[in-house]
């Protein structure tokens, strides 16, 4: 169930404003360059408040919102990228059969042309 921004935002604010700053402990865990994930205390951990916690977690739903927000943007652009590569492949396609119509036509005229001339030159077989 979803709620309404406005009434969501609401709660939120509320439960900030009575909730008193606490301080527990809370372990993130990070990733290091090989991808495995460890939990190191004494580096790693730190003291976060509710207060933080909810922050981190809105800005995790804000950037999440933003990459999907620029991956859609992203797919549009894909398809807009194709409809036009499209359009360039029909042009080129139409000019292409044009010019091979074009050659085709010129070879029927050259061919007609030889079996004229052909014909002209040969010898007439003379009646006896």
């Amino acid at each position: 169930m979803r709620l309404p921004r406005k009434n969501w935002f609401a709660i939120v604010r509320r439960k900030f404003r009575r909730s008193p700053p606490c301080h527990e402990t809370v372990t993130i865990l990070r990733n290091d360059a090989s991808g495995e994930s460890f939990s190191a205390a004494a580096s790693y951990s730190q003291f976060l408040s509710k207060e933080d916690i909810a922050a981190i977690t809105i800005q995790a739903h804000f950037r999440s919102h933003l990459a999907r927000r620029a991956f859609r943007a992203l797919r549009s652009l894909v398809k807009l990228q194709a409809v036009a590569r499209g359009v360039c492949v029909r042009r080129q396609a139409r000019i292409a059969l044009h010019c091979m119509h074009a050659l085709a036509r010129l070879q029927v005229t050259v061919r007609a042309r030889q079996l004229l001339t052909s014909c002209e030159l040969k010898p007439k077989p003379h009646e006896s």
